[in-house]
């Protein structure tokens, strides 16, 4: 199956095709350098399955986990290009989750000013949701995402056979963008959270969530708008992840503990309830809110006396609010 998605850059294709990964010179031009960046946790054999399709490659393993969204370990990116003398014309391929798309992804943004870029996802997390928009970016200390660009795939290459090598915990963590994107616009999407054994609908489940996301960013590129409803749940989630030093909770277990919070409605929150812990998920946790909340403050989305949120009232309906730090505030504890 081929998604189109259309951006300031161009239009770019999403290929959704299980055993696509063997099979990836047919979508791509290999017949250039090729810098293969990927992290410890993602099976050898998909790098070697990659690698043996290219004519010219070389590749950075870089440590799983968010500590690798650093500026030194995207400076020793950018220093292997340039020793293997990596010009304008060759490309960059991310093989891995949603850490190694956007440290891949911003490498290539910024790499003699913008090289091509290739998204290959490899958990259900990036699968869904980090892979495409064009959102790259990088970490500093425990800030998510404080340094980042715009920088559109040339492809996104999405096996859904990768994921039977995850484990239970990041398959499902994964997940929950896509109970996100049925919440703030695709009910039939929700719904099938609370429908039988989940792993049964997952190419339905992919593939709604990825239109969700292509209808969105394709209204609103840059995030002047529309697109901040995709921070459903983020404002609170990643203030949870820099409070525990992005590596005691995953980044879905936390938006999804946000989302808990954000939720006022008392129905759908009891309903998400049911699904996280169907998925073995957390609901909440012991951080200090205080410290939660100067974590918050830091948010891309907070002005000098208010922030912006997103709520959901309505199963598919989300709304832009702007709120006051205090009621920010109120809403952690």
């Amino acid at each position: 199956m081929i998604i189109d998605v259309n951006s300031s850059q161009g239009t770019y294709q999403i290929i959704l095709k299980r055993g696509s990964l063997n099979d990836i010179k047919k979508y791509c031009d290999f017949n250039r350098k090729v810098m293969i960046i990927t992290d410890e946790g993602v099976p050898k054999k998909y790098l070697e399955t990659v690698k043996s399709q290219c004519k010219l490659s070389n590749e950075v393993i870089v440590k799983q986990g968010e500590s690798s969204k650093s500026i030194k370990t995207y400076e020793y990116c950018l220093k292997e290009m340039l020793n293997n003398n990596f010009n304008r014309n060759d490309l960059v391929i991310a093989l891995g989750g949603g850490v190694v798309g956007d440290l891949a992804g911003f490498v290539a943004s910024t790499y003699m000013r913008g090289i091509d870029f290739v998204n290959i996802p490899t958990t259900t997390l990036s699968q869904i949701d980090s892979s495409i928009g064009g959102k790259v970016a990088i970490n500093i200390n425990d800030y998510k995402n404080s340094v980042g660009s715009f920088w559109q795939p040339k492809k996104v290459i999405i096996d859904l056979n990768v994921l039977d090598t995850l484990s239970e915990r990041h398959y499902n963590e994964g997940l929950v963008e896509a109970i996100k994107h049925g919440l703030i616009r695709d009910p039939k999407s929700f719904e099938l959270f609370e429908q039988g054994n989940i792993k049964d609908n997952i190419d339905e489940i992919i593939y709604r969530s990825l239109l969700v996301k292509k209808d969105v960013v394709e209204k609103d590129e840059k995030e002047m708008g529309l697109r901040k409803i995709l921070n459903f749940g983020h404002t609170i989630g990643h203030a949870y992840e820099s409070y525990y030093g992005l590596k005691d909770y995953y980044h879905g277990e936390c938006v999804g503990m946000g989302m808990m919070k954000i939720l006022k409605n008392e129905d759908i929150k009891e309903r998400l309830k049911k699904i996280l812990l169907k998925l073995n998920l957390p609901i909440e946790n012991d951080a200090s809110p205080d410290k939660v909340y100067e974590y918050a403050l830091k948010d891309k989305k907070t002005n000098k006396n208010s922030i912006t949120i997103v709520e959901v009232n309505e199963i598919g309906k989300a709304e832009l609010k702007d709120i006051s730090l205090e009621e920010l505030k109120e809403l952690i504890i």
